[in-house]
């Protein structure tokens, strides 16, 4: 059986398991908000990331999801060692990874068809 262990997990560049996303007495300002506390990030004055380098970070994400799987299922396939478990885990974020993507790039086109759908 293997141990489950929490992995860090990030979306457009934003880590889940980060301290300045979980709750601590360290953290500079929070708000109390349904009775939990929300840290407010120190990076709140510092200009947004640009939506082209998220969308490329968040591609690379997927990539190294796909590899992981594709180095899995290979595992299994060739019997190193790897659970059906894991590899099946491995596929599906993959798979779920790449909706996300795909969902975000296609709000994303939509929305720039719209733009330039406008007469002025």
């Amino acid at each position: 059986m293997v141990p489950v262990t929490p992995a860090a997990v990030s979306i457009f560049g934003a880590s889940l398991n980060s301290p300045s996303v979980t709750a601590s007495s360290t953290a500079p300002a929070s708000l109390a908000v349904g009775g939990g506390l929300f840290p407010v990030p120190d990076s709140a004055t510092a200009p947004p990331a640009p939506f082209a380098d998220l969308l490329t970070e968040a591609v690379g994400e997927v990539q190294h999801l796909e590899q992981q799987a594709k180095v899995s299922i290979e595992g299994l396939i060739s019997g190193r060692g790897v659970d059906v478990h894991e590899a099946m885990i491995a596929a599906q974020k993959a798979g779920m990874g790449f909706e996300l993507v795909l969902a975000v790039r296609n709000k994303a086109l939509a929305a720039y068809q719209q733009v330039i759908g406008m007469q002025f």
